[in-house]
């Protein structure tokens, strides 16, 4: 992202559970703010009572809560699906963000997102279509340990001025 040399930049999963199409909803949203500075971030929030989560374990799903109450104590609570990743960003603020991230884990999206907020860029949640795609890389009870882990030290680096 730091290298990137257009006026926006696209992060998505290389998994292929958002559509490219909908580029054109995240660009939207961006241009309809009045500053334009904006980062816009797909939601899959709106899909919470479809079959697209329904069927997924039951683990899963209280593991999605748990993370999602322990979003709102850190400070993102104010976006429903941190993450998903698909994420467009104007150039300007990916340049303001990126230097400044630490975390390469599962839990870098929220980095993100609590850099933008700690600099005063607004983050936008746009509706976007997803769909499940097997194979995922991602061990439940294993990497929600280490995204717990992770958030603890995130919040706790931030909160003592290190980062």
């Amino acid at each position: 992202m730091l290298h990137a040399r257009g006026r926006r930049l696209l992060m998505v999963d290389a998994d292929g559970a958002s559509r490219f199409e909908d580029i054109d909803l995240l660009d939207a949203a961006i241009d309809a703010h009045p500053t334009q500075d904006a980062i816009a971030v797909g939601s899959r929030a709106h899909l919470v009572t479809t079959d697209a989560v329904v069927k997924r374990s039951r683990l899963r799903n209280v593991l999605m809560y748990g993370l999602h109450t322990i979003l709102r104590i850190v400070g993102v609570g104010h976006i429903r699906d941190t993450q998903c990743g698909f994420k467009l960003f104007p150039r300007a603020a990916a340049q303001r963000i990126f230097p400044a991230q630490h975390l390469a884990t599962w839990i870098f999206d929220v980095e993100l997102l609590l850099l933008a907020k700690a600099r005063g860029i607004p983050v936008l949640e746009v509706d976007v279509a997803w769909e499940e795609v097997g194979g995922s890389k991602l061990s439940v009870v294993r990497d929600s340990l280490g995204m717990l882990r992770d958030l603890l030290v995130l919040r706790a680096n931030q909160v003592c001025g290190r980062w």
